[in-house]
């Protein structure tokens, strides 16, 4: 039951979390094209200089907490039932997403966000793991 509903709202869902990628949340095009590649330093520097802890919540957890769905495709596509197939066409795929949003300069490149979104992906990864295995009839 839970993969067909999962197999039914992923791919809206990731329209819906694109459109955040490039348009949502009072984006803008930016003058010239930026690109951060030292990795944590960024988030760091993000922490240190905000001053609202809800900004800190949104950026930084956000971009673990709306990954963590990805983490599920081997429900969709079969050759990503695996960690390392998965991560690795995860890995790529949000590689093409931060180049596009350097290219357009509808965000900023990040390592960080490949980084956390990534590891969103891991974790979802492993909550698949877990309900295949301690429940099975409901997943199915």
């Amino acid at each position: 039951m839970l993969k067909k509903f999962y197999q039914i709202t992923i791919f809206p869902y990731t329209l819906f979390l694109l459109y955040l990628m490039f348009f949502g949340m009072g984006r803008f095009q930016f003058d010239e094209n930026v690109i951060r590649i030292e990795p944590v330093y960024s988030t760091l520097s993000f922490i240190e200089n905000t001053i609202r802890w809800w900004d800190i919540v949104r950026i930084v957890l956000g971009n673990v907490l709306m990954f963590i769905p990805f983490g599920f495709l081997g429900w969709v596509f079969p050759k990503l039932k695996n960690l390392k197939s998965l991560m690795y066409a995860f890995i790529s795929a949000i590689f093409i997403v931060e180049g596009m949003q350097y290219f357009t300069r509808l965000g900023i490149f990040e390592i960080d966000d490949i980084l956390l979104n990534s590891f969103g992906v891991f974790v979802g990864f492993q909550i698949r793991r877990f309900m295949e295995k301690k429940f099975n009839r409901l997943v199915l």
